[in-house]
């Protein structure tokens, strides 16, 4: 690992830290350029390619499809499965169609219907994941954008049946975390994974988009280092130059990889699948916990107890004028119409008369 030399804090801002092997900087560049490449092979290419019988399914019987992700049933091997994937375009009619992979709220709760799908079947599930993130646009925002996203990762964490994830391009944010938790997660060798793209990480730490090359080798999000980071499993090798090169070989070493997955997984009980699933990325991320002293909380009692408490000590607990308390048989004065002066008044006795 080369290392890199760190500004104070204070100038971050200011002078952009520097990476001292350009080699490793253009190298993880040239990884982002070749996982957005618009040759690559997408989910329906992909499925072409390894599977058999391949349906695909439409709608999310609320507001419409989309057709930045698809999904429907397939037989992979010997293995009938539910698939689902970002879906993006070889050309601009075809990219603009389709949203360039952004799913809109109705795409991921068209995923939403197919994972609850495979579970009433009790058939696995296979994802493939290639987007730069949900669509930003203020109609998805209306439509509940954020509340699809995080439906899925809900369903999915807790789904009765194997998952295996594919990140076949680019895996972008909760866009594409949103049909990606799996109980493996492989990638295609130029395959990248991040929680934001390299121009938008630039952009907040640095104020400037220019420095996207620099983010890129910070975040670490090349399939390998993501391998070694423990977020990926398994990273699959591109024929020749990429896959964009062979569509056909990629499919059929991805089908390979994912066959013997699924092989494995459907032996698991469901039970002990959940919970490692579960548990897998609830312990992402490194953090130190730390026992704060426990203080010795005193029971609080109800307002009837209070007072009841308060009356039994003999406290004066009402008062007239200027704070006086109010004498124990001031009341029973005044209803025997005796000469009671509070305040300086005169009350009138039961006769009426003005004493």
């Amino acid at each position: 690992m080369v290392e890199t030399k760190t500004p104070p804090a204070e100038a971050v801002n200011e002078t952009a830290p520097q990476v001292d092997d350009e080699m490793l900087r253009d190298a993880v560049w040239a990884r982002v350029q070749m996982a957005r490449n618009v040759q690559r092979p997408h989910t329906l290419e992909l499925m072409a390619g390894m599977a058999d019988d391949v349906v695909e399914l439409h709608g999310d019987r609320a507001f419409g499809d989309d057709a930045a992700l698809v999904g429907g049933l397939a037989t992979i091997g010997d293995h009938r499965v539910v698939f689902m994937g970002h879906q993006k375009g070889g050309e601009v009619e075809e990219n603009i169609r389709r949203n360039f992979g952004m799913p809109h709220p109705e795409g991921y709760r068209k995923a939403g219907r197919l994972l609850k799908l495979a579970e009433r079947l009790g058939l696995p599930v296979v994802t493939f994941v290639d987007t730069p993130g949900a669509a930003p646009d203020a109609p998805s925002e209306e439509r509940g954008q954020a509340e699809a996203i995080a439906r899925n990762i809900a369903v999915m964490t807790s789904l009765r049946t194997p998952i295996v994830t594919v990140i076949t391009g680019e895996g972008g944010s909760g866009g594409a975390l949103a049909i990606a938790v799996g109980d493996v997660v492989l990638a295609l060798e130029n395959a990248i994974y991040s929680v934001i793209s390299p121009e938008g990480c630039a952009s907040i730490l640095w104020r400037t988009s220019d420095m996207a090359q620099q983010a890129a080798v910070a975040m670490r999000l090349t399939a390998r280092e993501q391998q070694a980071l423990g977020v990926i499993d398994t990273v699959i090798g591109e024929p020749g130059e990429g896959a964009h090169e062979d569509h056909e070989k990629t499919a059929r070493r991805l089908g390979e990889a994912i066959e013997a997955q699924l092989e494995a997984l459907v032996h698991h009980d469901l039970d002990d699948l959940v919970k490692a699933r579960y548990a897998r990325y609830r312990d992402y991320g490194a953090f130190t916990t730390k026992d704060l002293p426990v203080r010795e909380r005193r029971e609080r009692q109800n307002f009837v107890n209070r007072l009841r408490t308060l009356l039994d000590s003999g406290q004066s607990v009402l008062s007239v004028g200027e704070g006086e308390p109010l004498a124990p048989d001031a009341a029973d004065d005044i209803d025997e119409g005796r000469d009671i002066e509070v305040d300086g008044h005169a009350h009138l006795d039961s006769e009426g008369s003005d004493k």
